[in-house]
């Protein structure tokens, strides 16, 4: 693979469990759920993604994706805690947790097309560099679906709520 590291390596395998079972579990159950061995499996390696991405310097020091990893954590935090029995967040807990699972399914998109998208082909990468512009389209383009997606999903929960 194109200039990793064996931990680079496990870092992008652990990754693409994590996307791929994030997408299982949106398409099979239009959710994310810790209710579901598909969710854990997605939680669990999205947390090992982002503390092995923590040790991953490609671009020299603390950058943009430890950020995104930080903030990946506490989004994923916050939805656990919301999913919880008690309800700690109130009425709105169930929709929280909906949309914060599905806000990390979409911080794992920003990665997932900004890496390969430049280095590979590796004589010449399709996107210069993580502010390029058509790799910001791209991007924007997922940022938009997961709008929708969400919107889509607090209305059915709203309705399923509403019974």
């Amino acid at each position: 693979m194109s200039g990793l590291t064996s931990f680079g390596i496990f870092h992008t395998a652990i990754s693409l469990v994590a996307v791929g079972s994030g997408a299982i579990a949106l398409l099979r159950d239009k959710k994310i759920s810790w209710d579901k061995q598909v969710g854990k499996m997605y939680v669990f390696t999205t947390i090992v993604t982002c503390i092995t991405g923590l040790g991953i310097f490609h671009h020299d020091g603390f950058g943009k994706p430890h950020v995104l990893s930080i903030l990946t954590l506490i989004v994923l935090g916050i939805a656990f805690l919301a999913a919880q029995n008690e309800k700690p967040l109130g009425k709105f807990s169930p929709y929280i947790e909906r949309v914060g699972y599905s806000m990390t399914f979409f911080f794992h998109l920003i990665p997932g097309f900004t890496e390969p998208l430049t280095r590979l082909p590796v004589e010449q990468p399709w996107a210069s560099s993580p502010d390029d512009p058509n790799l910001q389209k791209i991007i924007g383009v997922c940022a938009l679906l997961f709008l929708i997606g969400a919107v889509l999903q607090v209305r059915a929960l709203k309705k399923q709520l509403a019974k």
